[in-house]
């Protein structure tokens, strides 16, 4: 962007061919260069930015399933031990929905944690690369106003 603002200078680092300022085709190769490799830079931004956001929803999607998974096995191989052993001194339905309770809680929070890693890659916008979008449009802005004044 610093080509753009300075526009006395050509794309090789040299004054126009007759030393004076730069003619209008010149700006425009040069503008079009840079859009070019500007738009290049924000996609492979993009790119890395989406690429940690769905790790992150993998992850959040891998615990809320373990929860479940923990919630689906934990009532097959704990209830009944957990049951047997409060049905000796409990009646055997008060046994069952107390152990009941306690996993469905335990499932509960693991798919709470799991839901929250989600919800911190949604929505899967790049935020970074459209605030440096924002910021790059605001300085070719200001250099093409400049340019305008001068």
């Amino acid at each position: 962007m610093a080509d753009v603002a300075n526009a006395r200078t050509s794309h090789n680092g040299r004054t126009s061919h007759n030393g004076t300022e730069p003619s209008t085709a010149e700006l425009v190769q040069r503008a079009t260069e840079q859009v070019s490799r500007l738009v290049r830079d924000e996609l492979t931004l993009a790119r890395a930015e989406l690429t940690e956001k769905g790790k992150q929803a993998g992850i959040g999607v891998g615990l809320f399933a373990g929860g479940g998974a923990l919630a689906f096995f934990g009532l097959g191989a704990l209830v009944t031990a957990a049951i047997l052993l409060l049905a000796l001194v409990l009646p055997a339905w008060a046994a069952a929905l107390i152990v009941a309770v306690a996993l469905f809680l335990v499932a509960g929070v693991l798919a709470l944690v799991g839901k929250r890693r989600v919800s911190r890659a949604v929505p899967p916008v790049p935020e970074a690369t459209v605030r440096s979008l924002r910021a790059d449009v605001d300085v070719v802005s200001a250099a093409v106003k400049d340019r305008g004044r001068a």
